[in-house]
């Protein structure tokens, strides 16, 4: 189960520049080919390992913190010049070089030279400002860690039920904790299609993590831990891509497990699982980890920047991060840019932090995930003798039984060496066996972890478990050790009363399957921010209660359920791998326009909770027009040239009152599109020109014009949409702020 850290480090100054070209030819002609004497890289290691090409960060000195420092002008993935990529890679190092001698030359800790030209490195604060001084240098900012975007599940859908291809060929990168690599899901079998090509990723080893651990499943493997540091790691964690949290191996198993593998959680069959793109290949960076207090988990920048960079120059199809982070075009957001620049799609969570953060990844070469609820397994308690029946989530297919049993409350049957308040919330060894033993122990909320209370119910040989909201939290449907209901606040207190009045009470437990409700966004999903640069997030998919695997030292049960926008931007992540398995010749652009053009809304979102809406494989796959972004034009963007950006969303603000956008043909035949504006509520939207006629390739641009009302500017959103004379309908959000 994810832990949570508690809070991002405190970053420090952060300078940036505009960006402007490297003088790359004249570096080459001061260095040619000479050998890079001196210089380290870890951007092609493992850190911290001992193998070639890591540096420890333990070996810098004289130095206070970790800074990430950018140059200017891009990486190998995004030069269009005609040198070479070695050549070109070399004059990047040699410029780096020259930028550290102004600093007295320390050691990079990490270099970055395919998604973004930088590095890591150890300075005191005067060296950073210096550094932040220089015209080559576009951005200084400190080492800070991350959280991962998973949570506890809060209900529990059915195992999934993708089909069993797609992705055949498509390597999904995977920025996170790792993976186990013994699951049945990422196993070497047959129906993967043919090896990927330009895919050079190797297999790390490491602790627990023999070179021969990859398969022809996960195809390469590494691990990065210098900015977080091998000093700050649990004891118990290995350095390695083994992952230590589960958060890794889950998004993986959503992202691309194998198909018709069975769910089996104490001795229920839970179904046949597969993977959003069962048949895609998996590349693991090891980025996230676990420390000894679980507040301090995460993911530290430095570690991100260079799994991200090397998954680039692995050549990756598709990069997973389901990792938070500001709404800011931060190191991580630059190197994210150089990976789209490298027609990789880009695939990032929006956080699960509403109430004090916007949507993370706010850059438009990444497709920024938030969550929808989805459906929901549930049971009831039904209480013998004319008591209450009281619904609740329920992950158990089997229930106490038909014969009713006693139902006790945890606080009167506290062991003899245990207090009432301890047994109150069942923890471990606290509840007396001899009258526990074939009852319904009704156990409150807190303390310790809801399935540490049901073990401690099965210890004293109970044989099912009410756990009782105290307060105003969710339900969750959690693998127990004993049938369980989870119950809210109201309904615990009914059962309370009930048992005060009836002793001696029985009930019995039901499973009643999984409850399909509405759509809706869920609770936890960051908003992306009204007054951006774009409109984000891009899409949601689902992100409460998600099936996948869990390393066996994580559960014991080597499977659990997990929320948040981590699960949303894996399911994702799966669907535009399926999309470039079956379009080859489709760039990432249009993968992402036809994800996001494709989406259905969802009730009671908006265009800054939900973006396009809930994303669908099968129309995904034949949009009939995408927005097509040239990958140079994000770096222009960058720059300052907001006019040239083709983004399948729109956001007007201030005093805007028109754009424009172009749409393409990806159809197999001229069809006929008309087009409509629709939602707005205060201001009138129109759309010209009103039809247009594409052949397969061709292009049309069309204008989007607002007349706003008097006064103060309101808030409004709608949608875009083309009609095509199949029924094929493209939609792009538009918000209108202030």
């Amino acid at each position: 189960m994810t832990r949570q850290a508690a809070a991002d480090r405190a970053p420090g100054s952060v300078v940036r520049r505009s960006l402007v070209g490297a003088t790359l030819a004249a570096a080459l002609a001061t260095t040619a080919l000479v050998p890079l004497a001196g210089s380290a890289s870890a951007s092609h290691g493992v850190a911290a390992s001992g193998r070639p090409g890591a540096t420890s960060a333990a070996s810098a000195v004289d130095t206070d913190a970790l800074y990430l420092v950018t140059l200017t002008g891009p990486g190998v993935a995004g030069y269009r010049g005609m040198l070479p990529a070695p050549v070109q890679r070399l004059a990047l190092r040699r410029q780096q070089d020259a930028v550290l001698a102004k600093v007295g030359s320390p050691v990079p800790v990490y270099r970055w030279t395919t998604a973004l030209n930088g590095f890591a490195v150890r300075l005191d604060r005067t060296q950073a400002a210096d550094l932040a001084a220089l015209p080559q240098v576009e951005l200084v900012e400190e080492n800070a860690v991350r959280h991962l975007t998973g949570a506890p599940a809060t209900a529990a859908p059915q195992a999934p039920t993708a089909p069993g291809r797609g992705g055949a060929s498509v390597v999904i990168g995977v920025v996170d904790s790792g993976i186990s690599p013994e699951s049945p899901l990422f196993a070497s079998v047959s129906g993967l299609g043919r090896a990927p090509r330009g895919f050079s990723g190797q297999c790390a080893g490491g602790e627990d993590w023999p070179d021969t651990t990859c398969n022809d499943k996960v195809l390469a493997a590494r691990w990065y831990v210098d900015g977080f540091g091998s000093d700050r790691v649990r004891t118990t964690a290995s350095l390695s891509a083994r992952d230590d949290d589960g958060h890794g191996t889950q998004m993986a198993s959503i992202a691309a497990g194998n198909p018709g593998v069975s769910v089996r959680v104490n001795e229920q069959r839970l179904g046949s699982y597969a993977g959003a793109a069962p048949q895609a290949r998996l590349a693991v960076y090891k980025a996230c980890w676990t420390a000894p207090d679980p507040a301090d988990d995460g993911c530290a920048t430095a570690d991100l920047v260079t799994a991200i960079d090397q998954a680039t120059t692995d050549g990756v199809d598709v990069l997973n991060l389901s990792v938070d982070g500001p709404a800011t075009f931060d190191t991580v957001e630059r190197a994210l840019l150089g990976a789209a620049e490298d027609d990789v799609v880009v695939v990032a969570a929006a956080g699960n932090d509403p109430r004090h953060s916007f949507a993370a990844h706010p850059g438009p070469w990444v497709t920024t995930v938030g969550g929808t609820t989805g459906a929901v397994r549930r049971g009831q308690v039904r209480v013998a003798g004319g008591g209450p029946t009281l619904p609740g989530a329920m992950a158990s297919t089997r229930g106490t039984g038909a014969d009713p049993v006693r139902v006790v409350l945890g606080s009167a049957v506290a062991a003899p060496d245990a207090t009432r308040e301890q047994a109150r919330t069942c923890q471990p060894g606290s509840l007396d066996a001899s009258r526990v033993a074939g009852t319904i122990v009704l156990c409150d909320r807190g303390v310790i972890g809801r399935v540490d209370k049901s073990a401690a119910v099965e210890q004293a040989d109970g044989v099912g478990m009410v756990l009782a909201n105290v307060g105003a939290g969710a339900l969750a449907a959690d693998f127990h050790s004993v049938p369980t209901v989870h119950v809210n606040r109201t309904d615990a207190r009914a059962l309370r009363s009930w048992l005060a009045g009836h002793p001696g009470a029985r009930a019995t437990l039901h499973p009643l399957g999984v409850a399909r409700i509405p759509t809706r966004v869920a609770r936890d999903t960051a908003a992306g921010d009204p007054t951006g640069p774009v409109l984000k997030p891009d899409v949601a998919a689902p992100a409460v209660g998600v099936l996948g695997a869990v390393p066996p030292a994580v559960r014991s049960t080597r499977w659990d359920f997990v929320s948040g926008t981590s699960a949303a931007t894996a399911h994702t992540a799966g669907l535009a791998a399926v999309l470039r398995g079956e379009h080859r010749r489709w760039s990432a652009s249009v993968v992402r326009s036809a994800l996001a053009t494709s989406a259905v809304p969802v009730a009671g979102g908006s265009a800054l909770t939900a973006g396009a809406g809930r994303v669908r494989a099968s129309a995904a796959a034949t949009p009939g027009l995408a927005f097509e972004v040239d990958p140079l034009d994000y770096r222009r963007w960058l720059e300052g040239d907001r006019t040239t950006l083709n983004t399948p969303s729109v956001l007007l603000a201030g005093a805007e009152s028109s754009t424009r956008r172009t749409v393409t043909n990806v159809g197999r035949r001229a069809m006929y599109f008309s087009s409509s504006a629709r939602g707005f509520t205060r201001h009138r939207v129109t759309v010209t020109p009103a039809a247009v006629r594409l052949a397969p390739g061709e292009s049309a641009t069309f204008t989007i014009r607002v007349t706003r009302p008097a006064g103060p500017l309101p808030l409004d959103d709608g949608t875009v949409r083309w009609l095509g004379a199949n029924g094929t309908l493209v939609s792009i959000p538009v918000l209108i702020s202030r």
